[in-house]
């Protein structure tokens, strides 16, 4: 598991019968400070996520049993909506009422 924040909304007419309705979301990867730490990526949207909202993923496998139909080919999925972080390291980050 790890985090992400949502960078936009990625479009396909054609899907796996499996992701028909299922929104797809553009997502950039996180560590745990925040800060961006590799390439955006595609995943499912289980969790009606919006934009600039930072969201805990899973991946491999895992990500495909998020979904009603399992083991449909996805490499991830988004799996909850962060309200905070607080860690020893950082300040706390919490979700403020203004994406």
């Amino acid at each position: 598991m790890f985090l992400g924040r949502v960078m936009g909304t990625v479009v396909a007419t054609v899907k796996h019968e499996g992701l028909e309705g299922i929104k797809l979301l553009l997502v950039e990867p996180l560590n745990h400070k925040l800060e961006r730490k590799d390439k955006p990526i595609v995943v499912v949207d289980t969790m009606q996520a919006g934009l600039g909202e930072v969201v805990f993923l899973e991946d491999g496998r895992e990500a495909s049993m998020t979904l009603p139909i399992p083991f449909v080919p996805v490499d991830g999925a988004i799996v909850g909506i962060v309200d905070m972080v607080d860690t020893d390291e950082t300040e706390t980050w919490v979700k403020s009422d203004e994406l």
